[in-house]
């Protein structure tokens, strides 16, 4: 079994331990692919670019936040991913520090399990060629520097579901509802929930809510407005520019991400411990 490792390179707490894994896994002898630019950082010679990781390795590791570990899973082609939390909030990462060896053990033991987690796929034409988009958390079409207001037309599965005018639209699997969707007032979606959120950013009208709708659903979003460029984002990062009537389709992804599952805590936890649930009342959690 080789693993591939991948780090925040910006954290030097996510260097210190990226050195002690390595060093871990040198003393047993179990095989490893350091990321280029970690390795850079690191002086490893011996390295793959992130693109490559996955011809060359069973397991990835993500040694940063959630940032860290969405852009590992974009590489890792459906490969188990080991999220080990050095950052702040940590939704996705499912390891602290602390339980990073005993997680990697469990993996080589075959002991470990796997919470599959689906993606959304964003399609869009440009020029003369459709290109797809994978997201785990999060599409979402901004209206960016267009100083107007944009109107942004929804329909699902051809028919009309509303026209928002608004700042953006945020297409969100129930993994990202704890993200960009819930800082804009979307709900919270427990995991696994075959469902996705529609939410509105900064939407105009003050009946505008979001949405859940079932993932089976084909979600079209075109941006009504007579001139501009409007930022087509997928897990925050830009992949293409729209202009106004251009038309994506957002659907689920037949590709899944599987990240290795902590036994030792619950959703409710995460909850109650990332979000302080319960702290006003004092009730000794």
């Amino acid at each position: 079994m080789k693993f591939a490792i991948v780090v925040n390179i910006a954290r030097e707490n996510a260097l210190d331990l990226a050195r002690e894994l390595i060093g871990w896994l040198s003393v047993r002898h179990i095989a490893y692919v350091v990321e280029t630019r970690s390795a850079e950082k690191l002086q490893i010679h011996s390295h793959q670019p992130i693109e490559e990781l996955s011809r060359h390795c069973d397991v990835f590791i993500s040694l940063g936040g959630d940032g860290t570990l969405l852009l590992t899973s974009h590489y890792a082609d459906s490969k188990p991913v080991i999220g080990v939390n050095v950052g702040y909030l940590g939704f996705l990462t499912e390891f602290t520090q602390e339980e990073m060896f005993p997680a990697i053990q469990r993996v080589l033991d075959n002991t470990s399990s796997i919470h599959r987690r689906s993606q959304l796929e964003a399609s869009v034409r440009i020029g003369s060629e459709m290109k797809q988009f994978r997201a785990l958390n999060d599409v979402v079409i901004e209206k960016g520097a267009y100083p107007r207001i944009p109107t942004f037309v929804i329909h699902l599965d051809g028919e009309l579901l509303s026209s928002y005018r608004a700042d953006g639209i945020i297409i969100a699997t129930s993994t990202g509802s704890t993200a960009y969707s819930m800082s804009a007032g979307g709900p919270i979606i427990a995991p696994k929930s075959n469902v996705f959120v529609i939410t509105p950013i900064c939407p105009h009208m003050l009946t505008v809510r979001p949405i859940v709708i079932s993932d089976e659903k084909r979600i079209e979003v075109s941006v009504d407005a007579p001139d501009g460029d409007f930022p087509l984002n997928c897990d925050g990062y830009l992949k293409t520019m729209l202009g106004p009537q251009e038309l994506v389709t957002v659907r689920k992804s037949s590709d899944s991400i599987n990240l290795v599952a902590n036994e030792n805590r619950d959703y409710c936890e995460i909850l109650r411990t990332k979000l302080l649930w319960g702290r006003e009342h004092n009730s000794g959690i």
